[in-house]
């Protein structure tokens, strides 16, 4: 059974991949160990409350671990397991397929539409400077094609950020031509590479990703400017003004000061990148709230990153679970 397909009051006996383990105090000043554990479609936390250095021993972020209890959904805390075990997974006994999530497409695909889009470049210096990046034997381009886009919000999966950067590419490609004045060349190399810094943001481990020390104490667009930095003084001659819009956009992709922007979006180009950026990021939200919905479902829980549950109306004829209400609705009550 994947995590989505588990119902109320249904016993569970099979192996899931550890997605955090943290130590907590309770109100009595003891300790108990938070698990959250999942698959490919979802997570569901759980608590152990006895034997605890035994088990956090084994349940280690990104380890495999079988998992026995009852799984019940809580009017308040939403779905949990009530754990009786948790013990190491058998060799053979699970799919790496089934715990980690992947995207949608295939990764040749994606890899194909890069080089097609890369190669619409008129700029020599813009198409010098992506051919750096995204060529065959690039080591830039063998860490940005599996790397993850997000440890937890969108497409948080090895391949993530390929098909982020890959999807804002070609929505801002299609989009230019819409408004005036605005440099679709710029644009676009912008949008391919404005996420280069989660390279050395995120760990490479795809069933425990994480921040790295460079991620938590310099932050992704810090560590992406400075790739492309690098990279742009190597190429010979290259213009100062092409070198400022493009590294405009990599420190401005944001949006703003608050989340994490040195600087707000100043030119076209960078204000463009922006919100493609920010949808991108949105959608890719539902999509994966959607693999998360069990059977019968059409409303999501709440969810932090959309502020809101998110609503599936080609699931409507499904109707959510008896005795369920809307997501909105249980925020209310």
């Amino acid at each position: 059974m994947l995590v989505n397909e588990l119902t109320d009051g249904m016993e569970i006996d099979q192996v899931l991949l550890v997605r955090e383990a943290e130590r907590r105090q309770r109100r009595d000043g003891g300790d108990y160990l938070r698990l959250q554990v999942g698959d490919r479609t979802g997570a569901v936390t759980c608590m152990v409350w006895e034997e605890l250095s035994e088990i956090e021993e084994l349940a280690l972020a990104g380890t495999p671990v079988n998992v026995r209890g009852r799984y019940t959904v809580h009017p308040r805390f939403g779905p949990q397991i009530n754990l009786r075990s948790v013990e190491a997974a058998s060799p053979g006994s699970y799919s790496t397929e089934d715990l980690i999530d992947g995207p949608a497409r295939a990764v040749e695909q994606m890899e194909d539409e890069v080089r097609e889009l890369v190669a619409t470049i008129q700029e020599p210096y813009l198409r010098t400077l992506l051919e750096r990046v995204f060529g065959e034997g690039s080591e830039l381009w063998a860490g940005y094609r599996v790397a993850p886009a997000a440890k937890y919000y969108h497409q948080a999966y090895r391949h993530g950020l390929l098909e982020h950067c890959l999807g804002v590419a070609q929505a801002v490609s299609a989009i230019s031509a819409t408004f005036p004045g605005i440099d679709r060349d710029v644009a676009v190399t912008g949008a391919l590479l404005h996420d280069l810094g989660k390279l050395d943001a995120y760990t490479d481990d795809p069933s425990n990703i994480d921040l790295t020390d460079d991620g938590r104490l310099h932050g992704e667009i810090a560590l992406g400017y400075y790739r492309i930095r690098r990279t742009i003084e190597d190429i010979q001659g290259f213009p100062a003004a092409l070198a400022q819009a493009v590294g405009h956009i990599i420190l401005s992709h944001h949006g703003t000061l608050e989340h994490g922007s040195p600087v707000v979006p100043c030119t076209r180009e960078a204000t463009l990148v922006h919100m493609i950026d920010n949808l991108g990021g949105r959608l890719g939200s539902f999509d994966r709230l959607e693999k998360e919905l069990g059977p019968g479902r059409c409303w999501s829980p709440f969810d932090r990153a959309i502020g809101a549950g998110a609503f599936f109306a080609e699931r409507r004829g499904e109707g959510p679970e008896p005795g369920q209400l809307p997501a909105p609705a249980r925020e209310a009550a």
